[in-house]
């Protein structure tokens, strides 16, 4: 099967879409969500989405299914909540490996599925890594702000935790998106390389996906997008982009930013455009693809999808648009650093 670094040189490769805007069309109720195993919880688990993977496997499955029909090169885990920080509000704490697993093994079996059918298209699955829900820059107390709700440490071992599981599951890379804080990408990044190093393991291509909250150009923690990429560098990334909090239209001075500065391979995947008053997104798939299909002839782009509000239809118009247009060009001294491990 070509490695991922082939096809990423021959083309664009398209990213999945929304994973939640999926799962609320199915109108789930909190029997869904607990399915026999959970009936009895203690805690309301309607909205931990994370959990469908071993609830609603069926669901998960053709989510997957829906988004590699409609042209996704790369799928990501149903992962993006799948750590015990996050999973403590649920009181699932100690399910954080076991969603990992299932949510892995879940897109693995969809991605085969179609490689099986066309072995010169390969699917490529990514374990979704999120931010968590707690911040290791900021204090959430305003009257304290040298108080931490959680320590380096303590978010490290939580992100090692999920590694674990996504390499178990078997995925092919490590998507650590939508950062809002850099200290707890770092913290992903360091938990990524300690699990490979001790498991001996081959170590996982790492994507990194950033978000600007607004129009400021900085990240929620502060930080500007080329001081948000030199924070990130040394992890020698596959790609490096922005996803999430914006739509496309408010993210192109970014784009052309990072894709000046990034020594390796850029992607963007926005929302469908900025919510309107009920929290919604409206862009129709024409209008993002048509934005993404922008930055691409602009040369801003390698790997382009779909965040919040993105749908099958979003995916396959963004597939359309940037058919046959060049991908951005990755600097030749930075090469060697792009992939350490063929997949």
């Amino acid at each position: 099967m070509k490695q991922i670094t082939d096809c990423l040189s021959e083309r664009i490769l398209i990213l999945d879409g929304a994973m939640g805007t999926m799962i609320q069309r199915h109108q789930l109720t909190e029997a869904d969500f607990r399915g026999e195993r959970f009936k009895n919880h203690s805690h309301d688990l309607k909205g931990n989405n994370d959990l469908l993977s071993i609830t609603r496997p069926d669901i998960i499955r053709e989510i997957h299914r829906e988004y590699l029909e409609a042209g996704s090169d790369i799928i990501e885990t149903n992962t993006f909540s799948s750590t015990s920080i996050a999973q403590a509000d649920y009181d699932l704490k100690s399910l954080a490996y076991e969603l990992n697993v299932a949510g892995a093994k879940l897109a693995r079996q969809a991605a085969d599925e179609f490689t099986a059918k066309d072995s010169s298209k390969p699917r490529f699955v990514a374990g979704a890594i999120g931010p968590t829900n707690k911040t290791l820059s900021l204090s959430p107390d305003v009257s304290n702000p040298g108080y931490r709700a959680v320590t380096f440490d303590e978010v490290a071992n939580a992100y090692y935790e999920q590694v674990h599981g996504l390499s178990d599951g078997g995925v092919d890379l490590l998507l650590i998106e939508t950062i809002f804080d850099t200290l707890n990408a770092k913290a992903a990044i360091y938990a990524i390389k300690k699990y490979f190093r001790e498991s001996g393991e081959p170590a996982l291509p790492i994507m990194i996906s950033g978000t600007i909250t607004d129009a400021s150009g900085r990240t929620l923690s502060g930080q500007t997008l080329e001081a948000f990429y030199i924070s990130v560098k040394h992890a020698q990334p596959l790609s490096v982009g922005l996803n999430c909090a914006l739509g496309g239209k408010q993210m192109r001075p970014y784009m052309e930013e990072l894709s000046k500065v990034a020594s390796c391979y850029t992607s963007c995947y926005p929302n469908a455009g900025l919510p309107n008053a009920m929290a919604e997104y409206d862009e129709t798939p024409e209008d993002t693809a048509g934005v993404l299909q922008e930055f691409a002839n602009a040369g801003f782009v390698n790997i382009v999808g779909g965040c919040c509000g993105t749908t099958p239809d979003h995916i396959r118009e963004i597939a359309e648009e940037v058919k046959g247009i060049k991908p951005r060009s990755v600097p030749a001294t930075e090469a060697r650093h792009i992939l350490p491990q063929p997949i």
